[in-house]
């Protein structure tokens, strides 16, 4: 049964390693990362270079069980395998950055953590506006015509919008796996009354 971990203690990242040596994160991170290509793959665009994506739920789980540096290396994995299926022109790394960082963003403050909606909306809040907003803004930047305040203020307005919609559903999700991961072990146990809720702290 896992235990929680302070994120910057020794023991969150003996832990956090030990992940790398299972074969059951192993499998699971495979799942999350063919799940999360196949879903990479459905999106709704609203702006030029600019998509609302899904693979936010299936990658948030993915970090909360297994861990930040198994997170990284799923990340690093999609990316590029997302490439090689769907992408064309030259390959941009980017997005493998952006990547990684959103994995490991969600494992710090998900994995063996007691879930919470702080934790989700923070964990949420970090990556919308660093990552998708900030980064995103000058990846585009870079690879296209027009300017980095022409992508930030068109990411701005997607990624503020979407976010309590965004967090709603994570909280939704987790509310349902929570039970279930709790009692497989995947998860920091919650209280046995409250196991189906998701508390503020």
């Amino acid at each position: 049964m896992l235990t929680a971990y302070r994120t910057f203690s020794k023991s969150y990242w003996v832990s956090a390693v030990r992940e790398l040596r299972s074969l059951r994160r192993l499998t699971l991170a495979a799942l999350v990362a063919a799940i999360t290509i196949v879903i990479g793959g459905l999106f709704i665009p609203v702006g030029e270079n600019l998509r609302i994506y899904f693979t936010f739920l299936v990658c948030s789980v993915g970090c909360a069980v297994y861990g930040p540096l198994m997170g990284l290396l799923v990340g690093a994995a999609t990316d590029t395998l997302n490439f090689i299926i769907f992408g064309g022109g030259v390959y941009f790394p980017g997005y493998l950055i952006s990547e990684m960082l959103g994995n490991l963003i969600y494992a710090l403050f998900l994995y063996r953590k007691r879930i919470t909606i702080a934790r989700l909306a923070g964990s949420k809040l970090l990556i919308n506006v660093f990552v998708n907003i900030f980064l995103g803004s000058v990846w585009s930047a870079m690879l296209y015509s027009k300017g980095f305040y022409f992508y930030l203020s068109q990411s701005v307005v997607k990624n503020l919008l979407l976010l309590p919609v965004e967090i709603a559903a994570m909280a939704a999700l987790f509310r349902l796996l929570i039970p279930r991961l709790s009692k497989l072990g995947a998860l920091v146990p919650h209280d046995a009354t409250r196991n189906r809720i998701i508390p503020w702290f």
